[in-house]
């Protein structure tokens, strides 16, 4: 793992087309003096260039829990969701950890960690009760689920890491 020199972003990639363009948001956060850590859903694998995201990130992407005999990765101090599908946002909201990247965001509410989740959801799934419950649970648990894939705000609600961070807008 590389040395911390800032703060621990963690952004988790789901399996839609957004996710091909995720190297940008790497870049803004790197930019602001976030150390990124990419965990892709199983999925996401085949929507990402993987070798691509390690050279930026200098780490692996990781997409599966860590062997005993593997080094434990540093703790996100904060975490992004995007783009987050219709299936990982109502599994998150009911606390199903049936992938890593659904582990990581499991705890993430109850270690404090703040997570931000920019949903690529379709018209006719973010009309359905089931995705508009999960986003209540969701914001009621603390957790920012923002509108659209704007990756510049999502970054915003977690202020700026050269700056020392600055207080996030509220949604």
């Amino acid at each position: 793992m590389t040395e911390s020199r800032g703060k621990e972003l963690y952004v988790i990639v789901c399996a839609a087309e957004p996710a091909a363009e995720v190297g940008r948001l790497v870049a803004m956060a790197q930019e602001e003096g976030w150390i990124v850590q990419i965990v892709a859903t199983p999925s996401a694998l085949d929507f990402i260039d993987v070798p691509a995201l390690e050279r930026q990130t200098g780490r692996p992407v990781r997409s599966r829990y860590r062997k005993p005999s593997e080094p434990k990765p540093p703790r996100a101090d904060a975490i992004i969701v995007a783009p987050a599908t219709y299936n990982t946002i109502n599994k998150f909201a009911q606390g199903i950890a049936d992938t890593y990247a659904l582990g990581v965001l499991a705890e993430a509410p109850g270690l404090g960690i703040p997570v931000v989740v920019l949903p690529c959801v379709n018209e006719a799934l973010a009309a359905r009760i089931p995705y508009r419950r999960s986003v209540e649970e969701l914001r009621a648990d603390g957790v920012r689920v923002l509108s659209g894939l704007d990756w510049k705000r999502a970054l915003a609600e977690f202020g700026s890491q050269d700056q020392g961070g600055v207080e996030p807008d509220t949604v």
